[in-house]
């Protein structure tokens, strides 16, 4: 009994180490298909991904704006700043077309 389970775990690591390099090949694939912008991407973040940036800047702008003086009280305006102006901006306005 004892003998089956060392035969058990060598034949795991076999096993393990035999597919190994097929998992690191299929990682490879889909980070080159990830890669590659498409048309239809592109089309998608300019007419409803961009436009829904744009809705979202303006309404952590106004959040941001009515929870100024508690995230003052708090401390942390500056996080609140990030979180709400500063990352919507960036997404809608400085990232690549078509990259998400």
């Amino acid at each position: 009994m004892h003998n089956f389970g060392k035969q058990s775990i060598i034949l795991l690591i076999v096993c393990a180490l035999l597919l190994a390099p097929f998992n690191a090949m299929a990682s490879d694939k889909q980070t080159q298909e990830d890669d590659q912008l498409t048309a239809g991407s592109m089309v998608a973040d300019a007419l409803l991904v961009r436009p829904l940036g744009i809705v979202a800047l303006v309404a952590g702008t106004a959040v941001f704006i009515i929870s100024l003086p508690f995230s003052a009280l708090g401390g942390n305006t500056e996080e609140a700043y990030q979180q709400m102006m500063v990352k919507p901006a960036k997404f809608t306005f400085q990232r690549p077309l078509g990259e998400f």
